[in-house]
Order: structure tokens, then sequence, then C-alpha cells
């Protein structure tokens, strides 16, 4: 594809996407209420009419289709209502849509990974028919898709010239709204469809020109040269048209043109010399024909827009640039030349500089920033579905979801947090109504998704008030499997809950559709901890069960602890660090085994020696000379030995090269590197694989 079809192409897979949110949403709502209001109905219709067309543009021809048969049906309904459908057909109505958007993003997930579309969906088309037959049976048929257009009758008199916009149409109308898109907006066809059918949910007296904008991509030509025109049969149309017009992205500017073949009635045998002068006349003052309506609006120039969609490959190249900037900043601040050199107007220009650096860095970071609620909305669904499939009566409460997050961080999130709203349907709530009952609880099961900022860290949340996670089941068959590593009851209930992250294991006795299979929770894991997050689960048997995950808000720029061990330089994320600490003989002992172990906060902690694991020389030995650093992981704490404490610092993190991958180096507790002011480079270190490579040597 030429760079401007891969534009098209953005467009459409953002917006079908968007749409099809908008749907799911709108869905679960309407169900709730067991009924559509008539704005669900109109746009409904709306979204499958711009779908369609969108996807006929570009030749997707399953997505088209499914689309045009639930737009035909939803014609229907806006045209006969609800109420001739009685509740078992309501019942149908929702699950034909769930199933017909799941087709649809079944599709769309085949355009985004280059594979061909379907080329049979005969049995979701047939059921929308047979649907649609089931409930017009004994009305008369729907009406004509044309009646829906509103197109009136077009005059065949040429347009004279005399200041009217080039390519004005032929149309009989009293005056045209002459539209024209941001250059180099893309799809204008398509984003004038998309005005029309905003359009007509407010007047759908009107036509337009180009005609042919849903079914001819060429037709973008023709707007792009000569504009997009709306024919209005009077001015006042054409004003209530523009309320909407003015607040739709992408639009450059829009202006009220009078026809020029619509002027007041005259005598046939008028003047050609009077009938030249009309459109000038027109322009200049209002016609005997509307002199009691409002003077004529002209709106033109630019249209003021707060957003604009980005590319985030773009997002990604500028986040990117502030780093080597944050990071060059630094060098030229920490330059050994400057030490000790007194230069008070430069230290002035530098703090001046830290400022702007900073204040670049945090709006960088904040367009990368999105809500949660996409994320969050989609559970919705998968509530909805598991609801119909488990038996069980469960609402979800959703709270911040207009918490925001890096872009990058949300994509890697979907899958966990599916995965635990999975777990809390299936495992956590209740079998049986009456146990919930008994324990004098409500009868209908809660999950509970929350989010909320902490520091530089997003907190989020799926609490279940379910029968809660039994340690013992736990820890027995943890044991069964071998994955105790020492006696059973110095297990705290933090490391028994963590067995459930674990690959393949699973309490559930039978291989079910949602568990059983040992898969899930590990993803969990897994994924959070990819982006510098944790994960913390908390459960009291009986009362329920909450997952906490600890996510970074961005993952390109972070705050480390910096610290040094022999000569060599490590960062370690904040967001695992609990105190540094000097200890003294007394406070360190040893287990069955022989490890080190240090007593801290009224706890025993393992030790582990960075410059054994590593083969550092020069480095402190002795645990009373150094410094010990406690730390945390979402499923062990234990202490670090090292030399130094160098400090906090933000740093940029970069990734590994790919040839290091052949050597697990992640897996010896190495996640990545950052660049220091004075130019060395400084090993980030992952806190749990360290603490897993450590005892792997023992």
């Amino acid at each position: 594809m030429d760079n401007s079809m891969d534009n098209l192409l953005d467009t459409y897979l953002f917006e079908t996407n968007s749409l099809l949110e908008q749907l799911d949403e709108l869905l679960i709502n309407a169900e709730k209420d067991r009924d559509f209001t008539s704005d669900e109905v109109n746009q409904i219709f709306r979204i499958m009419h711009t779908i369609k067309g969108s996807s006929a543009m570009l030749e997707f021809d399953s997505l088209m289709t499914i689309a045009h048969h639930i737009e035909d049906l939803f014609f229907y309904i806006r045209e006969h209502g609800m109420e001739g459908i009685d509740s078992s057909s309501k019942t149908d109505l929702f699950n034909l849509m769930f199933k017909s958007t799941d087709q649809l993003r079944e599709e769309i997930q085949k355009v985004e990974n280059n594979e061909p579309l379907s080329t049979n969906i005969d049995s979701i088309i047939s059921e929308i028919n047979s649907f649609l037959d089931k409930i017009s049976s004994g009305q008369s048929g729907a009406p004509a898709a044309a009646a829906a257009t509103g197109k009136a009758e077009t005059a065949t008199a040429a347009v004279p010239s005399g200041g009217a916009p080039e390519g004005l149409p032929k149309d009989k109308g009293a005056c045209f709204v002459h539209i024209f898109f941001d250059e180099g907006c893309g799809m204008e066809n398509l984003r004038a469809f998309m005005l029309v059918t905003s359009l007509r949910d407010v007047n759908p007296d009107f036509r337009f020109y180009p005609e042919d904008i849903e079914t001819n991509s060429d037709s973008a030509e023709s707007i792009i040269r000569n504009g997009f025109f709306i024919a209005y049969d009077s001015q006042e149309a054409a004003e209530i048209g523009t309320s909407i017009i003015k607040d739709t992205n992408n639009i450059r500017s829009y202006e009220i043109v009078d026809n020029p073949t619509a002027s007041a009635p005259a005598a046939p045998e008028a003047p050609a010399a009077a009938a030249s002068t009309a459109p000038a006349a027109a322009s200049a003052a209002p016609t005997a024909a509307n002199a009691a309506s409002k003077p004529a609006a002209t709106h033109s120039g630019s249209v003021k827009q707060n957003l604009i969609s980005v590319n985030l490959s773009k997002l990604d190249s500028l986040m990117a640039l502030v780093g080597e900037i944050v990071i060059t900043e630094s060098m030229v601040v920490s330059s050994p030349e400057l030490k000790d050199v007194k230069l008070d107007t430069f230290l002035k220009n530098t703090r001046q500089l830290r400022k702007l650096t900073d204040e670049l860095q945090d709006i960088a970071t904040s367009l990368r920033m999105v809500p949660i609620s996409g994320t969050f909305q989609k559970m919705n669904r998968i509530v909805r579905d598991m609801k119909q499939e488990l038996h069980k009566d469960v609402r979800l409460t959703i709270i911040g979801e207009d918490t925001e997050v890096d872009k990058g961080v949300v994509d890697n999130i979907s899958d966990p947090i599916m995965h635990i709203v999975r777990n809390s349907m299936d495992h956590g709530i209740e079998e049986n109504v009456e146990d919930r009952i008994k324990a004098g609880k409500n009868p209908q099961g809660e999950i509970t998704l929350a989010a909320r900022h902490s520091g530089n860290e997003v907190i989020i949340s799926v609490t279940d008030d379910g029968g809660g996670m039994d340690p013992a089941t736990i820890l027995a068959k943890a044991k069964a499997n071998g994955l105790l590593y020492k006696p059973e009851e110095e297990y705290s209930q933090k490391e028994i809950l963590s067995f459930i992250m674990l690959p393949g294991f699973s309490t559930n006795k039978e291989v079910t559709e949602y568990s059983g299979r040992g898969v899930g929770m590990d993803v969990v894991k897994r994924n959070v901890e990819s982006i510098g997050g944790t994960v913390v689960i908390s459960s009291e048997l009986g009362v329920g069960t909450t997952m906490t995950l600890k996510i970074p808000l961005t993952m390109a720029i972070t705050d480390g602890m910096e610290i040094s061990v022999g000569g060599s330089i490590f960062t370690i994320p904040i967001s695992n660090v609990i105190r540094s600490l000097k200890v003294q003989p007394e406070e360190v002992t040893y287990d069955s085994e022989g490890h080190e172990l240090i007593r801290c906060m009224g706890d025993f902690y393992p030790l582990v020696r960075l410059h054994k694991l590593y083969g550092i020389d020069n480095s402190i030995t002795e645990v009373t000379d150094g410094l010990i650093m406690l730390v945390e992981t979402s499923e062990k704490s234990y202490c670090l030995l090292i030399d130094e404490l160098l400090g906090e610092q933000q740093v940029v993190v970069k990734p590994l090269p790919d040839y290091l991958n052949h050597f697990n180096i992640k897996d010896s507790g190495i996640s990545g590197c950052t660049i220091l002011g004075d130019g060395n480079i400084s090993i980030i270190l992952d806190v749990l694989n360290l603490y897993h490579a450590a005892q792997s040597i023992l």
C-alpha cells in the first residue's frame, strides 16, 4: 500500500473500532433496561450506516454486508418502534446484536492482522434476516431505503455565473452550505458521509453533493477540489444545520451560499439583464420570498478544533527525542570539566533549562495519556457473557474510569484485567445464591473495578465479594506440584496466594471454558511485570478477594534509585524500593540450609549479594560494612547488599539490544539500561527475576 492508503486504513480502523466500542457500551446499558430508546435505535442505525459506507469504500465486503443487514433491521425498528416487539424477542434481539458485533470485531481483527476476510457469512446474515422477518410479520414492508435519504427533485437549469462557487450543484433549494475539510485529512468522502448522518438527526430534509460519497471513493477528489455541498429549502434550516457543522472535526471552513436558481418569484418575461443581477442582489439582501426571515448568515475562515488524531508512532518518536534531550541536558550539567567552576550565569541558565526540560517531558508524557475507560468498559461485556454462561447474577461496578494512563501501558494491561475479571466471575463469586444468603450477603454478586493515581503509579484493583481463597487448599496444591522450597509453616499468606500466578497452577478439578487449564493468572503476572508493574493479592475466606495492579504511569521515563556495587552502577525502580538501612551483626542470621537472613521491621528477609550474582570485584562483602536495601515484588520481599546509595534520579529506559535475548539476560534480573548524566550506562534491575536468578545459584 502507498502512504495515502495506509492513512486511509489507519483512519478506518480507528473510527470503526471506536464505533464498535460505543456500540458495546450502548448495548450493555440498553440490555439492563430491557429495551432500546428511540435515541439508541437512531444511534445504532447511524453506527451501522457509517461502518457500511466506510467498509464499502475500502471494499471490505463482509463488514459492509453485516453492517448493511443490521442497518436494515434498525431501519425497520426506527420506523415501527420497539412497542410491537415482545419481551422474548427483545432478548433475542440483544443476543443477536452482541453476536453481530462480535462478528464485526473478528473481521476488523483480520484487517488489522492483514488476514483475508471471511467469505462465508451466511449464518449471521440468515439470523439477522430471520429476526427481521419475525418482527415484521403481519406488517407492511419496511419503507424503501431511498425514503430515508429525503432527496428532493433537482432542477435542470444551468447554474449562472456571477460569484457562485465553482461546482455548485443543480438543485432547486433556497441555499447551500458550502463546506471544505482540513487539507490532507484524508477520506473526505467518508467524513462527508458521517457529517450527513449527524445532520439527519436534526433535520432529514436536505440533499448533498456529490451524491455518491458512500459508494464512490473518487468523490473525495471532487470534495477536495470544489468542496462539499448541502442543499436546504430554507435559510432557517441551513442555519440549524451549521450548528452541527461547526462542531464537527476536520472542517476547515463552511459558508451559507444563496442558490442563484432559487431567487424570488418573477414574471416569466423578466429581462435577462435583471436575471443576471439576481445572484448579486440575493447575496446583498434578503429576497422578497424570505424577507420575513433572518438575514443570510455567512461563516468562513478557520473553525476552531479542540481535538486532533495523531499516529502513535509519532508520539513514540517524540517521547524518544524528549528522552535524548533529558540525557543530553544531564550530561551538560554534570560535565566533569565544569566541576568546581563557579559560573553564576551558566548555573542560572542550566536551572532554567532543567525547568523547561521538565515541562517538555511532562507535556510529551501527557500527550500519550488516555483514559482507562475504554479498557474498563470492555469488562462489561465479559461479565455479561459469563453471567449467561455460568448462570450467576453479578453486577460490575466501575470506579475511576477517567484515570489516565500511558497508551502503551493501557494496551498491555487489557489482557491482565480481562483474566482477573474472568477469574473473579468463575472462581470468586459463589456458585449457589443460597450460600451468599446464608453468609448474609446480597444475593447478587458484585465485582468492583477501580483505578486511581498514587504518585507516579496508577493503582488498578479488581475486588469481588465472593467466597475468597482458601490458603490451605492452595498450599496443598502447591505441595502436590512440588513447588514448596521451605517448610509449610514458614509460608506467609502473601506467599501462599502468590502460587496462583505460577504457570500451570489451578485449583479447579475440572477444565471448563473459563478455567482449570492453569493459564490466566500467570499471564497477568507476566504482562504486568513486563511494563514495570507489580501484582498484589489479598483475600479473606468467605469475604472476597482483591487483586491490585501497581503500574507506572509511563514506561519511557521512570523514577529510579541509583546504587553502586564495586565499580558498577545499577538502577532499581522506585516502586520496588521499601527502605535502605545499616544492619548490626546481631540482625544477621541463617536459615536451616545456611542461607543468610536479615532481620528488618520485625521480620526476616533473605539476602541477595549482587557482587556474587554478577561476579563483581572490589565490592563490599561484609554485610555490616555495606548498605542493605529492602525491596519488594508482587510475590517476594528480600534484601540486597550494596556498596553505596547514590540517590534518586529520573531515568530514560532503554531496551536491551535484541542479540542479548539469546543469552536469556532478562532471566538474570536485567530489564534494560539507562544513560547517566556523565555518559556512563546504568543497568536497570528486574527485582523479581533478580531474586529467582539468585536462588538458582544457591
